[in-house]
């Protein structure tokens, strides 16, 4: 083997993984696969994150892990399929952020890792074993790369700050400390 191949090998193997977890974490979402909640389940889980609507939040997050994971995988599209699931998990990260980074107490770590592995195919591409190089990268095309991390970007950034907002805004109020008598 040529060594200018282990790249593209190396490629393979990082898509092929990176993509199937993706894949199979969104599929619990979709569903109901690999014990998910499915639709209905993670509608009303993503409700609970403080993400409105649920049903809409929970396609939304299942379509950009599977639908990116799949993608990544299969190397069609990289760009869009890397993008799709950083965005993803840039929500993910948000919820679990106040835990700090950690995974094992319950921190940002694992999102953060599956969404800046995908962030990074998507903008490296899926090399030379793969779907985009047997359609010429007609999806894998510069333009395609600055457009879909821009779309990526600011949808993550709108989703992340209504949770945000949502989850401030359900907090009990503290109760005004009694007016001091001067």
């Amino acid at each position: 083997m040529p060594f200018s191949h282990r790249k593209d090998l190396g490629l393979l193997a990082l898509r092929l993984g990176t993509g199937g977890v993706l894949f199979a974490h969104g599929s619990q979402k979709l569903l109901g696969w690999f014990g998910g909640g499915g639709v209905k389940g993670t509608s009303a889980a993503m409700e609970s994150m403080g993400f409105t609507p649920g049903r809409e939040s929970a396609v939304a997050a299942g379509l950009g892990e599977a639908g990116g994971g799949a993608l990544l995988a299969l190397g069609l599209a990289t760009p869009v399929a890397g993008a799709a699931a950083a965005g993803a998990m840039a929500g993910a990260v948000s919820v679990h952020a106040p835990a700090g980074f950690f995974a094992h107490k319950g921190g940002f770590e694992y999102p953060a890792f599956l969404g800046f592995a995908a962030a990074g195919l998507g903008l490296v591409g899926p090399g030379r074993y793969s779907l985009d190089q047997l359609t010429g990268h007609r999806l894998n095309r510069p333009a395609t790369v600055l457009l879909a991390f821009a779309v990526s970007a600011a949808a993550a950034t709108v989703v992340v700050n209504r949770r945000t907002a949502t989850v401030a805004a359900a907090k009990p109020q503290d109760a005004d400390p009694e007016p001091s008598a001067d």
